[in-house]
């Protein structure tokens, strides 16, 4: 079979991952001269890969973080910040705990930055996630009509 049969192949079997990765895939196995259930292999795995990071891309943008932030960016010498703790929520533990993480300090404390850092190591690791600054949130909820004499919705 030739390649461009393969490729539309693989295109209509929405397999990105082994199309991008496949002249390598190809050109180190005849190299090498691996074994067909190598190469397969090998494919399976590119596609695999190049799902998680898809997956990773669309909970990152669906989570609507304000910026791009990590935890290697924050100088933490200075600061009271306690970096132990950050980088034990930045594994998510937490969340396997069904646990709530508040951040609590002034203004210009690194709170967001934190925030967000957690959050993109957390989606990076397969949790899902939404950013919320308290402001809008609450105007979110006080804009929701009552229900039962309650204000916001019971789902949130």
């Amino acid at each position: 079979m030739e390649r461009t049969q393969l490729f539309d192949l693989m295109g209509e079997l929405k397999l990105y991952g082994m199309k991008a990765a496949f002249d390598e895939i190809m050109a180190t196995a005849v190299k090498r001269q691996h074994e067909p259930q190598r190469i397969v292999g090998d494919l399976l795995n590119a596609e695999i890969n190049e799902k998680q990071a898809r997956s990773i891309k669309y909970q990152l943008t669906i989570a609507k973080l304000p910026l791009a932030k990590d935890l290697e960016d924050f100088q933490f010498e200075g600061t009271p910040i306690n970096q132990t703790l950050v980088n034990d929520l930045a594994g998510g533990g937490f969340i396997a705990q069904q646990r709530n993480a508040v951040l609590i300090g002034g203004t210009g404390t690194g709170k967001t930055h934190m925030a967000i850092a957690i959050a993109r190591s957390c989606i990076r690791s397969g949790a899902r996630g939404r950013f919320y600054n308290v402001v809008d949130l609450v105007n979110r909820l006080r804009s929701r009509p009552a229900m039962d004499g309650k204000v916001g919705s019971p789902s949130i």
